[in-house]
């Protein structure tokens, strides 16, 4: 994370925030994300809230459950909290993790043969600076494990605060490796949250639900790979945390990724299921079925995407709403902004706000 700076502040490093959201991908994140953090910080609250503000998020949007955020807003908004509360999980645990911890876990990391080494290491930092909850590592039927061990009651938001950890070792290792760490599957300790089909861009493997532990599987080709990152790269990886490892794409092995990614490609030209199969090299109909097994389907991954740019856009630019609406496909402004509404629960001008200038 961000070494301490004069509280609420403007610097040079707000300069360079405002330059990375200008040029960051468009990709958004639940509003809930931020609703829960906040909804655990007590007295502090109030300071959140500012946080909130300098991340360019509306405080108007805080009260829309199907409201989103762009995930450089989030990762700002993470940041600046963790930095005025001197906690780098910023009131997630029993006890702070005071700035600089993130940095010394990868310094301690970086050295290692390759990522088992690195991520034994990890386990056991932990097992030092946090209490509430520690990593183990271990085999289960020819698959490394990274379990997540609840030592005291993580209420309230359990769920959350299991997914920052298991995004936090998710994040470190693909960087450490300097490839997508895919995983054999992701086991959740809890039942399936309404905010289940959030996961296909959470974790870079297959979520399964109501399992007896929360735990990371990983394929052994994984665990042999060497670290190929050093020092001189450990700067800019920490100064952009959380934001790289909050969203994941993974076009190795997800349908919906490539499909996204090709429908990016050729934004605001009209796209049929039929387009986007040929450009697969496959037919609609087993376009259909591979998005189906992984519980999408082409007009969700479409609208998806149009949401995520047309938030990115009204947060990032002055530009015209009716003209963004036009660029995604609506030739109606009251068309783009009904769309714009039944994806967020809000009209495109409360994002305006909350963004523009900035």
């Amino acid at each position: 994370m961000t070494e301490p700076a004069n509280r609420l502040t403007f610097s040079a490093t707000n300069l360079l925030h405002m330059n990375e959201r200008q040029h960051a991908p468009a990709v958004t994140v639940s509003i809930r994300m931020v609703c829960q953090i906040l909804d655990r910080l007590g007295e502090h609250r109030p300071l959140a809230l500012e946080c909130v503000e300098r991340a360019g998020i509306a405080s108007a949007l805080l009260e829309h459950e199907s409201a989103r955020v762009t995930v450089e807003q989030f990762a700002l908004f993470y940041r600046t909290l963790a930095v005025e509360l001197d906690d780098e999980t910023p009131g997630l645990f029993s006890r702070p993790l005071r700035p600089g911890t993130l940095k010394f876990l990868c310094l301690g990391m970086l050295d290692a043969a390759n990522l088992r080494v690195a991520l034994h290491r990890f386990c056991w930092f932990f097992r030092l600076v946090l209490d509430d909850l520690h990593f183990e590592l271990g085999e289960d039927e020819g698959l490394s494990r990274i379990a997540l061990v609840e030592r005291v009651a993580l209420q309230p938001h359990r769920p959350l605060i299991l997914e920052l950890m298991l995004m936090l070792v998710q994040g470190i290792a693909s960087w450490m490796i300097e490839r997508k760490l895919l995983f054999a599957r992701v086991d959740l300790a809890y039942p399936a949250p309404p905010h289940a089909g959030e996961y296909i861009n959470m974790f870079a493997g297959p979520a399964c639900f109501d399992r007896p532990l929360t735990a990371l599987y990983i394929e052994p080709a994984f665990m042999d790979a060497p670290i190929r990152q050093d020092k001189a790269a450990l700067s800019a990886f920490l100064r952009k945390a959380p934001m790289d490892w909050i969203h994941v794409s993974v076009s190795e092995r997800l349908f919906t990724h490539r499909v996204r990614d090709l429908l990016e490609a050729g934004l605001g030209s009209p796209q049929s299921v039929e387009d986007v199969a040929r450009m697969l090299h496959i037919s609609a109909r087993t376009l259909a079925r591979r998005l189906d097994a992984e519980g999408t389907h082409f007009q969700a991954v479409k609208d998806a995407l149009r949401r995520d740019v047309a938030i990115a856009r009204i947060s990032r630019t002055d530009e015209p709403i009716g003209s963004i609406g036009a660029d995604l496909g609506f030739d109606d402004p009251a068309a783009f902004n009904r769309a714009f509404k039944q994806w967020t629960g809000s009209p495109p001008g409360s994002y305006r706000r909350a963004g523009a200038g900035r």
